[in-house]
């Protein structure tokens, strides 16, 4: 019968998932009792906020059970990809829900969604510090999703699938922007299947060295995409090429215009850019650990 790891009850990182799991819960709570998720954009912050309530609270439970070597995944992988990505998704849903949601607004049901955008930044920050807490440390033996490299390919999946939901249909109004889509598709193919193999503990599976595969994945995207951060506003901006332009409908709604979705995507290729370059260093200098 499965016991209370006394290990872990102890663990500072049983606070921070109990934390996480507790601002989670109030925030999505608050956000269903108004009603103040409409349109996509709330949609999007909800399911931000109860896919990190369920996996933490999975978590939490394995780790209290101790039934980490019972789990189909990594354990010493899994844990920190997740808090990663729930960082994320609340770090954004803690953007998008004040912006879209605090305008306009008045009495009781403003107070309601402003109590959810202050409980979102604090599961945000309770995501950050478990990341904090379980990161490798310099000269420990670790998954590779705890060490730098790692982090940032779960950094660079996110920012990928963010390109991709403003991206619309916009690559096919010139052949060079096709090819800044193939450099997004290629690119998040490669870093979710090393997450995959990581947390699946399938690295042993290659027929090459993992971290020899690592360092060549890591400078053939820093060169994919240094060539989309500069193909991509060329081909948009330039008035030499297509040159949009903004107009009278940006900046109403709840949804960014076409000019702003553009412009969004260009920082976010250049954001990818310097993820995979700082990727590139770290796995330069990384010590493979196998796992």
């Amino acid at each position: 019968m499965p016991v209370i790891s006394p290990t872990f009850s102890s663990s500072p990182l049983l606070y921070v998932r109990l934390a996480a799991v507790l601002f989670t819960c109030v925030t999505f709570s608050l956000v269903v009792h108004c009603g103040a998720y409409g349109g996509r954009s709330g949609d999007w912050c909800l399911f931000c906020w109860c896919f990190s309530f369920a996996g933490s609270l999975v978590v939490l439970l394995v780790e209290l059970l101790g039934l980490q070597s019972r789990t189909p995944v990594s354990w010493r992988n899994f844990p920190i990809t997740f808090a990663t990505y729930a960082a994320l998704f609340c770090l954004s849903a803690s953007i998008i829900y004040p912006l879209y949601f605090l305008k306009g607004q008045h009495g009781s049901d403003r107070d309601y969604r402003i109590a959810a955008s202050v409980f979102s930044c604090l599961a945000t920050l309770a995501y950050m510090a478990e990341v904090s807490l379980s990161r490798a440390r310099p000269g420990e033996v670790a998954g590779y999703m705890a060490t730098a490299p790692g982090l940032l390919k779960v950094c660079e999946t996110f920012v990928a699938c963010v390109i991709f939901v403003f991206l619309d249909q916009s690559y096919e109004r010139h052949g060079a922007l096709k090819w800044c889509l193939a450099v997004y598709c290629v690119c998040f193919i490669l870093s979710a299947a090393v997450i995959v193999l990581c947390v699946g503990e399938c690295t042993g599976w290659l027929p090459f060295p993992f971290n020899r595969f690592l360092s060549a994945y890591a400078l053939l995207a820093v060169l994919l995409y240094g060539t989309a951060t500069i193909i991509w506003p060329v081909f948009n901006f330039d008035s030499n090429h297509l040159a949009t332009r903004r107009d009278s409908s940006c900046g109403q709604g709840h949804t960014l215009c076409f000019w702003e979705k553009l412009v969004a995507v260009s920082a976010l290729t250049g954001l990818n850019f310097l993820l995979y370059l700082a990727d590139l260093v770290y796995s330069a200098r990384l010590v493979f650990i196998k796992v």
